[in-house]
C-alpha cells in the first residue's frame, strides 16, 4: 500500500508563512509531503512599504506578492481558519466557496502545523475610535488613507465654513512606533506637496499631530536617534505630543489627555498590535500576552508537530544577556525564523535533529519622509539622507522575488525624474456606486 505524503498546513501567508512555504517547496523531496497555505488574502503584504504606497511613491500592487505565483508547488487556499484541534490534527476553515455553497466550515487534516497568522491592530476602548479611527496595517488601509487625505484637501478648498476647513486640514496620528511615524512622515510630505496645487491652500495650513503615550518615539532606533526624529518632525511644523494619550474622538473631535481638543476628520490609529484571534481558538499553550509558547527550535512548547514564528510566537532570544528575553515580533526576526522553521519541519519529517534559532538584533532603520530618515545599525547611528538611503536599500533587498525588486526600483527611479502623483481614487472603494445610480435614475443628477 502506497503511503500518502504528509500534509504540512501553514496558517498565514505573511512573512513567516510565505517564506517558510517557499523554502519547503524547494527542499521537499518528491512525494515526501504536500504544503497547504491558508490565508484570507491571496497575497503577502510587504508592510514596510505601506507608508510609501500611501504617499504614492510605490504602486499598491508592487507592495504585495501573489502567493500562487510565488508558491506554485503549494496548495494556496484563500480562506480563514476558525479553530484548530491539534490533538486531532484538524483545522476548521471557511472559504469563499463554503460561503457560496452554504455548507459551513470544512475540516482539514494535517500531520505538521505551522502557525503564522501574524497580528491584528490593538485597539483600546476609546470613545469614538471604532466609528472614526483609520487603521494602517493593510495595503487597502494605506491606499484608503491616501485617498482620504487628498479628499480632505478638496473639502478644505471647496468649503466656506472655517470649522469644516480646519477639521479637514487637521490630521491626528496615534502611536509613535514604526507604522505611526513613517505613515505620518510620508503622508505629511505628500499632503504639503499636493497643497501647492490648490489656489486657496498653503502647505502651512495643514496641521499634523503625533500622539504617543510614552516619552519617546521609535524606540527601536535608540534614545538618541529617537530624540533626533522628534526634533526633525517638529522642525517640519509637526506637533509631537509625548506622554499623551487619546481619551476620546467622539463627534470627530480628538480629545487628548493633556486637555487639548482638535476637531479633525482624520484620526489614524497605529498604537500597537495584538496576536491574531485564531490563537485563542486552538488547544495550544499561550503566554500571558496571548502568543504561542515556543522553544528555541520554534516548536510550540509541549505540542509535537506544531510550529510557530513571527508575531504569533513567543520565542526565547538566546543572544540576549537577560534570561527570559523573547525575540521582538518584527520582520527582521520573522524572515530569519522562517529559514530555521522550514529546516526544522523537514528535520522532523526525516527524523533529524532540530536547530535552535539564534539571531542577534542588528538594529533598525526608519524613514521620515522623502530623503529623510534615522538608523541605528551595528552600533552606527545615521540620520538624514544616508539613513533614508539605507532604509530603501535594506527593504529593497528584503522584498520577496526579483520581480518585485525590479518593479519597486523602477518606480523609485521614475519618481526621481517626474513629479508626485496627487490624484485621489476614492471611488475605487465603491466601484458600483455610479452604476447603481444610473440603474436607479436613468441619468446622472448633474445631467438634469
Amino acid at each position: 500500500m502506497v503511503k500518502e505524503p504528509a500534509r504540512i498546513l501553514v496558517v498565514g501567508g505573511g512573512y513567516v508563512g510565505m517564506y517558510t512555504a517557499l523554502r519547503l517547496q524547494r527542499k521537499l523531496k518528491r512525494d515526501e509531503a504536500t504544503v497547504m497555505v491558508i490565508d484570507p488574502e491571496p497575497y503577502m503584504t510587504y508592510q514596510p512599504f505601506l507608508p510609501e504606497a500611501a504617499a504614492g511613491s510605490i504602486s499598491p500592487r508592487h507592495v504585495v506578492v501573489p502567493l500562487r505565483r510565488t508558491l506554485p508547488k503549494c496548495q494556496v487556499v484563500v480562506g480563514e481558519v476558525t479553530s484548530i484541534d491539534h490533538a486531532k490534527r484538524t483545522a476548521t476553515i471557511k472559504t469563499l466557496a463554503t460561503h457560496e455553497e452554504g455548507t459551513g466550515a470544512v475540516e482539514v487534516h494535517y500531520e505538521e502545523l505551522i502557525l503564522a497568522p501574524g497580528s491584528v491592530s490593538r485597539t483600546l476602548p476609546v470613545p469614538g475610535l471604532a466609528e472614526f479611527g483609520i487603521g494602517f496595517k493593510t495595503v487597502e488601509e494605506a491606499i484608503g488613507l491616501r485617498n482620504h487625505v487628498l479628499e480632505q484637501l478638496d473639502i478644505a478648498s471647496s468649503t466656506r465654513d472655517p470649522a469644516v476647513r480646519d477639521a479637514a486640514l487637521t490630521f491626528v496620528f496615534v502611536g509613535g512606533g514604526y507604522a505611526g511615524v513613517e505613515a505620518l512622515a510620508e503622508l505629511e510630505d505628500m499632503a504639503r506637496y499636493a497643497a501647492r496645487y490648490y489656489h486657496n491652500l498653503e502647505p502651512d495650513d495643514l496641521k499634523f499631530i503625533l500622539v504617543e503615550a510614552t516619552g519617546r518615539i521609535l524606540p527601536e532606533v535608540g534614545e538618541e536617534m529617537g530624540k533626533y526624529a522628534v526634533r526633525e518632525l517638529r522642525a517640519r511644523n509637526i506637533d509631537v505630543r509625548l506622554d499623551t494619550r487619546l481619551d476620546s474622538c467622539e463627534h470627530r473631535v480628538a480629545q487628548l489627555s493633556d486637555g487639548s481638543r482638535f476637531p479633525t476628520r482624520t484620526l489614524v490609529w497605529t498604537a500597537g498590535v495584538k496576536p491574531h484571534p485564531i490563537l485563542a481558538a486552538t488547544d495550544l499553550p499561550l503566554n500571558e500576552r496571548g502568543r504561542l509558547k515556543c522553544t528555541a527550535a520554534l516548536q510550540v512548547d509541549g505540542a509535537e508537530h506544531a510550529w510557530a514564528a513571527g508575531d504569533a510566537a513567543a520565542v526565547p532570544d538566546l543572544t540576549a544577556e537577560k534570561p527570559g528575553t523573547e525575540c521582538a515580533p518584527n520582520a527582521q526576526h520573522a524572515v530569519r525564523q522562517a529559514k530555521v522553521l522550514a529546516r526544522n519541519v523537514l528535520a522532523s519529517l526525516r527524523g533529524e535533529p532540530l536547530l535552535e534559532y539564534r539571531h542577534k538584533y542588528v538594529g533598525s532603520v526608519a524613514s521620515l519622509g522623502l530623503h529623510k530618515g534615522v538608523a541605528h545599525v551595528y552600533g552606527k547611528k545615521l540620520k538624514g539622507y544616508p539613513a533614508w538611503f539605507m532604509h530603501r536599500a535594506y527593504h529593497l533587498s528584503r522584498v520577496p522575488t526579483f520581480n518585485r525588486k525590479a518593479r519597486v526600483l523602477a518606480e523609485w527611479t521614475l519618481a526621481g525624474l517626474f513629479k508626485r502623483e496627487i490624484v485621489s481614487l476614492g471611488s475605487l472603494e465603491h466601484p458600483r456606486a455610479e452604476f447603481e445610480l444610473a440603474a436607479g435614475t436613468g441619468r446622472h443628477p448633474e445631467a438634469s
